[in-house]
């Protein structure tokens, strides 16, 4: 009956749209064998990794912690699960990060409890999980088998899906369970403070059922979004031959102070009305964004691209341009460029010098396929004139009545 029982549970966590990269040490191995055994695993787990000696988990931290088995520690690897699913996850779909950490029994006798820490972490809550079991009531293979049990019902619940499972914990192993959700304020405070690496919105409704994992994206602060943005992805669509097509604003800015989360909620806004998917990220750089969406196309204007490649822009160095964006390269990224005013000329990809070994990262859009002359800057300022001739008009009516 057990059997059954998990194969039923995990056979629904296979049918929700939840991708899923799980980090556990100390225990519950017997879950990664389950989740990997029935069919369908590959629509729910992105990766999953067992650091289980201090060096490993040292690399995956990158520190030494101060305590291997706790709460915190649990929560602290959920997050970078979950920041890595989002890296591994196709746009759009829900993901989630687990964190085990357990003291089981082992060859020897303990002189500490038996105990394991669980943390799953999704976009908008986390949930925490605690259990101290009875010392010298099971071997250590039933006390993997009853962590692996709590760790696939709590992999339910956070995809939504019904079912439960009997932990086999007797009545006086009681968990201790917390549930904290994260509003979309809380998420971009994450973001911004390094916590997470980005946020998806994906409004273009194409999120489940996307087959696409490379992304075509275009950057840019979009202050404000107009039809020259839409018009320039759905130009590099049709040029990369496909592809999952999203904006791109990056929080941090390498010359200005970061977006406040009110300035962040403002921009997203505008794709919610056209509904086209926006990503958030926390990285300026191309070649950080490279990491973070690896496999993209990038869609930039011959100025983003003339910058690129100016050694200016790499402490002078040629040689770390080339390097820089030759680890971009081997990412699979790539680069569309657009047409652009380029101090008052119209310049286009041809008339770039980009370096041969670089060369074939860069892709040009046709001036006669697009043209944008005018940008985000432009249409601001238009607009902060027609407004302050508005505001003189209503102090001249006012002034006059």
């Amino acid at each position: 009956m057990g059997e059954a029982a998990i194969r039923t549970i995990v056979e629904a966590i296979h049918s929700s749209p939840t991708q899923a990269v799980v980090y556990l040490s100390g225990g519950a191995s017997m879950a990664l064998g389950w989740l990997m055994s029935v069919p369908g695993a590959s629509n729910t787990l992105l990766e999953a990794v067992v650091p289980y000696s201090m060096i490993s988990m040292v690399h995956l931290l990158g520190r030494v912690p101060s305590q291997h088995c706790s709460q915190s520690m649990a929560k602290e690897i959920a997050v970078l699960a979950y920041n890595r699913a989002l890296k591994l996850s196709k746009p759009g779909f829900p993901v989630l990060g687990v964190g085990f950490t357990g003291t089981l029994a082992t060859s020897r006798p303990k002189r500490g409890d038996h105990r394991f820490f669980l943390s799953m972490r999704a976009s908008d809550r986390i949930w925490e999980t605690s259990v101290t079991l009875t010392k010298n009531l099971r071997s250590r293979e039933e006390e993997d088998k009853v962590a692996s049990r709590v760790l696939i019902q709590a992999m339910a619940k956070a995809c939504q899906v019904s079912g439960t499972l009997d932990s086999g914990l007797t009545e006086s192993e009681v968990p201790d369970e917390s549930e904290t959700q994260f509003s979309e304020e809380q998420e971009l405070e994450q973001l911004i403070n390094g916590e997470l690496c980005f946020k998806i919105y994906p409004f273009s409704g194409e999120s489940h059922g996307s087959d696409e994992d490379r992304k075509i994206i275009l950057p840019g602060s979009f202050n404000p979004l107009h039809d020259g943005h839409l018009k320039l992805l759905e130009v590099a669509m049709s040029v990369s031959g496909g592809g999952y097509p999203c904006f791109e604003i990056s929080a941090i800015n390498a010359d200005k102070p970061p977006l406040s989360v009110a300035q962040i909620k403002d921009r997203v806004k505008q794709f919610e009305a056209v509904g086209k998917t926006v990503i958030v990220s926390n990285q300026p750089y191309f070649y950080k964004k490279a990491q973070l969406f690896p496999g993209s196309s990038f869609v930039i204007g011959a100025d983003t691209a003339a910058r690129l490649v100016n050694p200016k822009y790499y402490e002078g160095s040629q040689k770390m341009m080339l390097e820089i964006l030759g680890d971009c390269k081997r990412t699979g990224c790539s680069f569309l460029v657009g047409g652009r005013d380029i101090d008052g000329v119209f310049k286009v990809l041809e008339d770039l010098d980009i370096p041969g070994e670089i060369r074939d990262m860069f892709i040009s859009i046709p001036a006669e396929k697009f043209r944008m002359d005018i940008s985000s800057s432009e249409i601001r300022k238009k607009q902060e004139s027609v407004d302050k001739r508005k505001r003189e008009e209503e102090e001249e009516v006012e002034h006059k009545s």
